[in-house]
């Protein structure tokens, strides 16, 4: 149930027809994981936080570093040199004290994700590389979870969910990642935001994005991204939808 202070908290979310007092209640009943603390947690969390949602469990075994603050907001300059996790659940308890946050501060791999992905309803992936991205799409797929997952370069960025083991309306089985990318990119390919720069502002947009397929995914609302990865370029101020089925294998 919710309180008198949290149905006056969530009062703008439950005046909205396809949200009410039963989409609240979904929001807080669940248990999102979100790998990575950085330029697409920060904004993702603060307003998975905000939205009330009731579980969010944080993935990052980084610590706090000045040059993170251009981008990285819900991190404060007090908070270099403390681990993100730490950083970042302080900052959600203060957004919002009815949220409870799950500090893992450790690196998402082989041997750990499939029992800390086991334990949540979704997942989204604020990755900084691909090997994490290739790893956590395959736990996702065997263990029937929803992934959200999004990238950003430069001035760029992209998001799309994915659900491969449902099927679409025609009965043919969703795309898995490795159908979006099928090959994994050489070490070194795409250079890391420490080499090449990011536009701070561009995480909020793709961040903010990933908030709301999460809080649409949760109550069950619009249109899912599931085969669809949009594009925004920054620079251009223009969004591109892309397509894409599972591949034969």
């Amino acid at each position: 149930m919710l309180s008198a202070e949290e149905l006056e908290r969530y009062a703008r979310h439950i005046l909205l027809r396809d949200v009410g007092g039963a989409g609240q209640q979904k929001l807080k009943a669940a248990k999102i994981l979100i790998i990575g603390a950085g330029g697409l947690g920060a904004p993702l969390l603060a307003y998975l936080a905000a939205a009330g949602v009731g579980e969010l469990g944080i993935v990052d075994d980084d610590q706090v570093e000045l040059s993170n603050l251009q981008r990285q907001i819900i991190h404060a300059s007090d908070a270099v040199g403390s681990m993100k996790v730490e950083s970042a659940a302080q900052s959600l308890l203060r957004i919002n004290p009815h949220v409870r946050v799950r500090q893992h501060a450790m690196r998402l791999d082989g041997a750990n994700g499939a029992d800390l992905i086991g334990d949540y309803d979704l997942v989204v992936d604020g990755s900084d590389n691909f090997d994490t991205r290739y790893l956590v799409a395959d736990i996702c797929e065997t263990l029937a979870k929803p992934l959200i997952t999004a990238a950003v370069g430069m001035y760029d960025g992209s998001i799309t969910t994915l659900k491969p083991y449902e099927q679409d309306e025609t009965g043919a089985r969703n795309p898995r990642y490795i159908d979006l990318f099928p090959r994994r990119p050489s070490p070194g390919a795409v250079p890391a935001c420490s080499e090449a720069g990011i536009l701070g502002a561009l995480t909020g947009v793709i961040g903010s994005m990933m908030a709301l397929e999460v809080i649409k995914e949760i109550v069950g609302l619009g249109e899912g991204l599931v085969g669809r990865l949009i594009l925004y370029d920054g620079r251009s101020a223009r969004f591109e939808t892309i397509r894409y089925r599972r591949r034969n294998s």
